[in-house]
């Protein structure tokens, strides 16, 4: 252990209020005060319900809160980023639709937020029972380093008599009885019925076409991986949906990180892909379809003999060949963000639906707000949209039409294309040959899929839990425009050089992994590009001046960084290793007055 390691933690920062004007969630009304929960060891969780970083990070935390239960409160400090992510009842329907069991407090305004200095999605803070701030986390990875700190604490406080054992503060909510509970993705079969990924219930549903009368239900509903017999076999929050030539229906089984397949016959459940681990960097991205990790497969669709994965966990697309049973990346670099070319480097922001069309297959990539699209070339491009942080509801021609945050995607008769575009609760229509974006209907609550039936669209109305047949009109109906940028402020700093710092300390116990070569990765770019005279690009040291353009004035900094660290025990011939990554998305303002230092933490003790 090195002498960085060795430091005590000297900071003693007396954690901030926690302060949410949509109040508090899984409490049974209850509004906590930090001083209520004093004597527990305290870890907040700053996420938001769009962003698949956080998600990992709720499945994460779910083993440290049962393993920990009596010590340990996890509260999550939701704080959003699109505008429909202020709305009090999203919030409340995303709470149930991932299964968080903790109290959650909906930060609209990011007053909590500001207040602890956070900057990223996912953001983990430690406060310890004396009411202190003693580690923060940004990104996804860090349960083993967080886990570890858990079990300091537990031991130093048990000694001062300062640490509280008990019962937490969640409150479980009245459960609710629908047909179905946030319903993800559906599929129309050959029989004319209707499957359905009932996601929350973690099953999938074959309903009569009428899409409501329940033919059978496939899988336990018990969250879990296992194989078998459809009252048997288990799922972990299933999405997408697509048919396979033989017949059978492959799943995008999302929390389980595999795909799925199911017998429509017998309905029997067996694994085409994955291991059931999150892909991580560093670990294969092909070859044997049942020996390679995935990460969040959001949804699927056959294209070119193969099946096309939404790999909305990493950014990119996957294909699985039924013939041979590999897979492999067909397009996205792991970088977020809208970047159109070549399928190699090609950038990607959480892609979440999917639909082929003769030589195009359509792609709903949802942080960017886009529809896009690659053709038989291999190449992305893209139809609508602008990047990660331009959103709205505007109709009109593609190159200012928004969306926002839109999940599915469907191919219509006459080759336009229908985006459920879920934030705005609309369902909207892309037409290539006129490059026309136009609304189809609105008052839909969070559509996130849709499939044409004999003339007809039957749209996934996910916070309603149900399906909705609508009639495709002639002619769609134009609505007034609305635009909107990220609610975050802007960060001031001053024009030229800029020292940008990502702090990153490996976890007690952990050491940077230096074995194969550098442990660091950085990669910054800029959104406009010309907002960086110089600095762009990809390093491996954690520290780098940039040259900002005073001409500019604002603009959006893109900062990616990676570390890898293992457990630091000579006695241990193979430690166990872990990688931290992190994404940022950081608005900044010029202004010659301001700092010329711009810090990120990616791991680490104030």
């Amino acid at each position: 252990m090195d002498d960085q390691e060795k430091a005590p933690r000297s900071a003693r920062v007396r954690a901030p209020e926690l302060t949410g004007e949509g109040g508090w969630l899984n409490t049974g009304g209850h509004q906590y005060s930090l001083a209520e929960l004093r004597g527990r060891i305290i870890v907040l969780d700053f996420w938001t319900f769009c962003c698949v970083n956080c998600l990992h990070v709720l499945d994460e935390l779910r083993e440290l809160e049962e393993r920990h239960r009596d010590t340990v409160v996890v509260i999550g400090v939701h704080s959003p980023k699109f505008v429909h992510e202020a709305d009090h009842q999203a919030v409340v329907d995303a709470v149930e639709r991932y299964g968080v069991e903790h109290p959650v407090l909906d930060d609209p305004r990011l007053t909590t937020w500001k207040q602890y200095a956070v900057r990223a999605w996912p953001t983990l803070v430690v406060i310890d029972p004396e009411g202190y701030v003693v580690a923060q986390h940004a990104g996804e990875g860090h349960a083993h380093a967080i886990e570890r700190l858990v079990e300091e604490l537990e031991a130093e406080h048990t000694a001062k008599g300062t640490l509280r054992r008990g019962d937490g503060p969640y409150v479980a909510p009245e459960p609710v009885a629908t047909g179905l509970r946030f319903p993800g993705k559906v599929l129309l079969l050959p029989s004319g019925n209707l499957l359905v990924s009932d996601t929350t219930r973690h099953q999938l549903v074959e309903l009569a076409s009428d899409g409501e009368s329940v033919v059978r239900r496939i899988g336990s509903g018990t969250r879990g991986l296992a194989d078998g017999p459809a009252d048997r076999a288990e799922f972990n929050e299933p999405q997408g949906l697509a048919a396979l030539d033989d017949g059978s229906v492959v799943v995008a089984d999302t929390v389980n990180h595999a795909l799925r397949r199911l017998d429509l016959v017998s309905g029997e459940v067996t694994t085409l892909a994955g291991t059931g681990r999150q892909w991580w960097q560093g670990s294969p991205t092909s070859g044997p379809a049942r020996e390679v990790d995935l990460s969040s497969p959001w949804d699927v669709a056959l294209f070119g003999g193969k099946v096309w994965i939404a790999m909305a966990g990493v950014h990119q697309l996957w294909t699985y060949d039924p013939a041979d049973g590999t897979v492999t990346v067909a397009a996205g670099t792991t970088n977020e963000g809208l970047v159109d070319g070549p399928g190699t480097e090609a950038w990607f922001a959480q892609p979440s639906g999917l639909a082929a069309a003769g030589d195009r297959l359509w792609v709903a990539d949802s942080e960017t707000s886009a529809l896009r699209w690659i053709g038989p070339d291999g190449a992305v491009r893209t139809a609508v949209g602008t990047g990660l942080f331009d959103f709205g509801h505007r109709d009109g021609d593609a190159e200012q039409a928004l969306f926002q945050h839109p999940l599915g995607v469907t191919v219509l008769p006459d080759g336009s294309v229908a985006v459920s575009d879920t934030y705005n609760h609309a369902l909207r229509r892309y037409d290539p040959a006129t490059g026309e974006v136009t609304t189809l209907a609105t008052d839909l609550r969070e559509p996130s899929d849709a499939v044409v039936v004999d003339g007809d669209i039957v749209v996934v109305e996910s916070a309603r839990h149900r399906l909705t047949r609508l009639r495709l009109p002639e002619e769609a109906v134009r609505v007034d425009g609305v635009a909107h940028r990220t609610r975050r402020e802007a960060t001031e700093v001053a024009p030229g050089p800029l020292s940008l710092d990502v702090v990153f300390q490996a976890p007690a116990g952990q050491k940077l992994d230096a074995r194969y070569g550098p442990s660091t990765r950085l990669l910054v770019s800029s959104t406009p590009p010309e907002l960086l005279r110089s600095g762009e690009g990809a390093g491996t040291d954690l520290t780098r001046t940039v040259d900002l353009d005073p001409e500019v004035g604002e603009g959006v900094l893109h900062v990616s960084a990676m570390a890898a660290s293992c457990d630091d025990d000579p006695a241990n011939e193979y430690p166990a290793c872990h990688v931290h990554q992190q994404d940022w998305g950081v608005p900044v303002r010029l202004v010659p007055a301001a700092t010329n230092r711009l810090t990120l933490v990616l791991a680490g003790m104030p």
